[in-house]
Formats: C-alpha cells, structure tokens, sequence
C-alpha cells in the first residue's frame, strides 16, 4: 500500500501562460471599456459638436433673426478677418499681455515656492496667506484692483500720489495695459506658486543632500538638480497659465473694457465685440476663435517638446550616471 502510494506520480504544476491575456482579462478590460463609455461619449459630443459649428459659421454668414441660419459665404469671413488691421492689432498686445503674464507669474511663482519650502516654520499660515487672491473670483479681482486703483478714492492712487506718480492709470494708453497684467499677475501668481512648491516637495532629499556633501552651494542645488527634475511640474503650470492667457478677458472687462483707445483691446475681446456688441459678426467672430485655438495647440506643442525633451534628457543622464 505504502509502495503505492509512492509510486502515485505528483501533479506537475501548470506552465505559467505568457504572450497573449487570457479571456477573463480581456473580458475584464471590455466591461471597463462598457462602464466608461457613455461618459466618453457624451464629452465627445459635448466637444465635437460645438467645434464642428464653429467651422461651418467661420464659412457662413450667420443669422440670428428667427432662429439660427446658416448661408454659406465661402472664404468671405476668413479674407475678412485675416485683412483686419484692427483684428492684427489686437493680437499684438495679445501677445504683450500674454508674455508679460506668464513670464512674470511663472518667475514669481517659482520664487514664492523656493521661499516657501525652505520656511521652517509658519509655511501652513504664509501658504494660506499666499493662495489667498487665487480663490477670488476674476471679475471680482478686477473690480478690486479698479477700487484699489482709483484716481479719487483708491488707496494705492494714494500712495502713488504721494510718491509724485501719475495716477490715472486706467485712463492713458501708456499705464492702462501694465495695470491690467499686474492685476492679473496678483490673482494667478499663487498659482504657479503652489505647483512650483509640489515640484520642490517632490525633488528627494538624499538627491540635494549629496549635492550638499560635493560641495555644491543652494543656487547649483537649486538650478542644476532640482529644476531639472521638476520639467514635469513647470511644463503643467506652463501650460495651465498658457491657455487662461490666451483666452483670458474678465479682469480687462471688469477694469477698462478694453480702452482707452483700444490699448488693451486683445484678442478675446474683439472676438466678444464683433460676435456680440457690433453688427453681430458671429461668422468672424467664429474665425477669430479657430485661430486662437491653432495658437494654443501649437504653443502647447511647442512646450511640451521643449521641456518633454529637456525632462527626458535630464532622466537619462542620471540613469546613465547610476549604472
């Protein structure tokens, strides 16, 4: 019986399957699929179906008597549109606006960050005292910085005053767009700030402190291990305050509208003014509108290659340093 028994062969264990997923697995991933599909569907259409209206009212002249009607107009809006020295203009100081904002929220939000993580005490209460203008509403922010900025009333009209400065500077075309991108900056700088701080929390700390043991001082830490290794995080709060620059007029509108003498009439403006306020232009307004998403897609592009690369590269270096 004993001898029986050792002669019984073992089961031999199963060959583990490789290559392609079993049927469960694919099954699985199908029913994920199935679950997220009506959510996808209805963001797709929500998407596709405006974008798809946009084009055929940037070729057609677009009637609101009655009901929305389209009459195809052909090439009539976009010659229209692209020979407008007004339209030109606009995104000139588009672009002035969109520079100076982004140049300087990202530069002082990366200052504001460094500051914050090296506090050792008190970073909770002066974080919160920082993302304070962020949770403001823009048309809010802008009435603000109107009241604030008032030749009469105004506290720092006052202030200026007292230091000899001119203080009417909603009113003349050299000091009105300056105002409006510092307010601005003011609003979404602690923005930035609170990205630039996750990139920095998230730099490991053996990294640095070797750094520290070599001999390398906090700017060489700072711009030639940390920055690198926070690619990732300053390409999102580019992108992020990229595309709100773009397409941003809240604050403009609440503070000049657009004047004096359309000096800070950018782009999103005109696009409001001649699909809105001015002989109701919804086909060239509908032009404006595409080239500006073609500037953000190729901007964005733009960005991501050139810090995906930089990010990208810096990572191979380190690995190939390690090995």
């Amino acid at each position: 019986m004993s001898a029986a028994v050792e002669a019984r062969p073992t089961a031999e264990p199963r060959p583990q399957l490789r290559g392609k997923p079993t049927k469960e697995r694919h099954g699985f991933r199908t029913f994920e699929f199935a679950l997220m599909a009506p959510a996808l569907l209805v963001l797709g259409l929500l998407s596709l179906i405006p974008f798809v209206m946009l084009i055929a009212m940037s070729f057609s002249k677009v009637k609101t008597l009655g009901g929305v009607s389209l009459e195809f107009a052909g090439l009539d809006n976009w010659t229209a549109v692209l020979g407008d020295g007004s339209v030109w203009a606009s995104w000139g100081r588009s672009l002035v606006y969109f520079s100076s904002i982004v140049i300087l929220e990202m530069a002082l939000g990366f200052v504001f960050a460094v500051i914050l993580h090296n506090l050792l005490r008190g970073r909770s209460v002066m974080l919160s005292l920082v993302l304070l203008p962020m949770f403001l509403a823009p048309v809010m922010v802008g009435l603000l910085g109107r009241f604030m900025l008032d030749s009469t009333i105004g506290l720092y009209a006052q202030l200026m005053q007292a230091l000899g400065l001119d203080t009417d500077v909603f009113a003349k075309t050299s000091t009105a767009l300056p105002a409006v991108i510092m307010i601005d900056v003011w609003e979404w700088t602690p923005l930035v700030a609170l990205i630039m701080l996750a990139g920095l929390t998230s730099v490991p700390p053996a990294t640095l402190e070797a750094a520290s043991v070599d001999g390398a001082g906090f700017l060489r830490r700072l711009f030639f291990i940390a920055v690198p290794q926070m690619m990732p995080v300053i390409l999102v709060a580019l992108l992020v305050r990229s595309m709100d620059a773009i397409r941003y007029y809240d604050i403009i509108t609440a503070t000049t509208n657009g004047g004096p003498a359309d000096s800070t009439k950018i782009i999103p403006i005109r696009l409001y003014e001649m699909a809105f306020r001015f002989n109701n232009q919804i086909g060239r307004a509908a032009v404006v509108g595409l080239t500006m998403l073609v500037f953000s897609i190729v901007l964005a592009n733009i960005f991501v290659k050139v810090f995906g690369e930089k990010g990208a590269a810096h990572v191979t270096n380190v690995a190939g340093d390690k090995h």
